[in-house]
């Protein structure tokens, strides 16, 4: 799984997920359900290994650790964390080994089929409805001809898993001040409800001005009517959107490509580009910069992100603030 093949190409809208299941038990009988994880997430599968117990696992799913490689790295259920009963028989389960916020971790699965190549815009949203019935812990759904797969927010779960992560820290007053002063307007594109709420609350008590939209496709429509409007009116397209902050996995678009759409866009191309993502890693961040993002930081260091978008606004109209 380590030697699979990566998109090379950036900004093309696609990714390849990796097709697992689940065999759970039903009171009507055993039921498969069928989940995805992107490729890019995915250090390598492998067979159940020698577990050593963890001293108070903050979580009943945490079935312990195991050494890959001289690393420990700690073993979920990810059955009992989506509070479902997995079948157990003689097929053996499956090890997804993980890495995604600088950290590294493994999903215990009945098994694992294929690896799809897919456009984003066959990843559609999950309606409020339906992320409501799986505690918003669903960001992407992907019909096939027999069955539907569910990507999993695998952040939200690591954090539930580990809720003590330490606070962002804050701004200095000063700082705060001078960039409401400015009224600084952010598009901020995440489809994680939880990550979504996370950044939009470092940024407004920075004292950033967010709107906030669930994928690429709605960034680029919202972008699309702040040069209408700046047109329309004869304004400077700053005073609608200054500055443009965006996940990479999304449905519908994807952050890559939202990026390399503003960067061709000929009015649009000066806005500056953050992207702010779980999978911007030493080995993805060339992407990030083939496609023009300005600046690229990952969603396990949030402290770094209110200093690097100050500093890519003009310094000039912050002194006058």
């Amino acid at each position: 799984m380590s030697e699979t093949r990566i998109l090379l190409e950036s900004g093309t809208n696609e990714l390849e997920i990796v097709e697992f299941f689940l065999d759970e038990e039903r009171a009507t009988g055993n039921y498969r359900g069928y989940y995805g994880i992107n490729v890019a997430k995915v250090l390598e599968i492998i067979q159940m290994p020698e577990l050593t117990e963890m001293p108070e696992a903050s979580h009943p799913s945490v079935l312990g650790a195991f050494n890959l490689r001289d690393e420990i790295i700690p073993l979920v259920d990810l059955a009992g964390w989506l509070k479902k009963k997995r079948v157990e028989d003689a097929e053996a389960p499956k090890i997804i080994v993980t890495e995604f916020n600088r950290t590294k971790s493994a999903f215990l699965v009945s098994g694992v089929t294929r690896i799809h190549r897919i456009n984003w815009k066959e990843v559609e949203a999950p309606t409020g409805y339906v992320s409501s019935l799986t505690v918003n812990s669903i960001t992407g759904v992907v019909k096939f001809r027999d069955r539907i797969v569910f990507i999993l927010d695998m952040e939200k779960i690591c954090m539930d898993l580990n809720p003590d992560q330490p606070p962002v820290q804050e701004p200095t007053e000063i700082i705060k001040r001078e960039i409401r002063a400015r009224d600084i307007k952010v598009l901020l594109a995440d489809d994680s409800t939880m990550a979504r709420k996370m950044i939009a609350g470092v940024l407004s008590k920075a004292g950033f001005h967010i709107h906030a939209v669930e994928n690429g496709e709605l960034a680029w429509q919202y972008l699309q009517n702040c040069k209408r409007k700046a047109a329309e009116f004869g304004r400077p397209l700053t005073d609608f959107v200054e500055i443009v902050i965006s996940d990479i996995e999304m449905p519908v678009m994807d952050g890559h490509t939202l990026t390399r759409s503003i960067k061709e866009d000929h009015v649009l191309k000066e806005l500056p580009v953050v992207l702010c993502s779980s999978i911007i890693t030493k080995t993805l961040h060339h992407k990030g910069i083939a496609v023009g993002a300005d600046a690229q930081v990952s969603k396990a260091e949030l402290g770094d992100l209110v200093p690097q978008v100050r500093s890519m606004l003009p310094q000039d109209a912050l002194a006058e603030a």
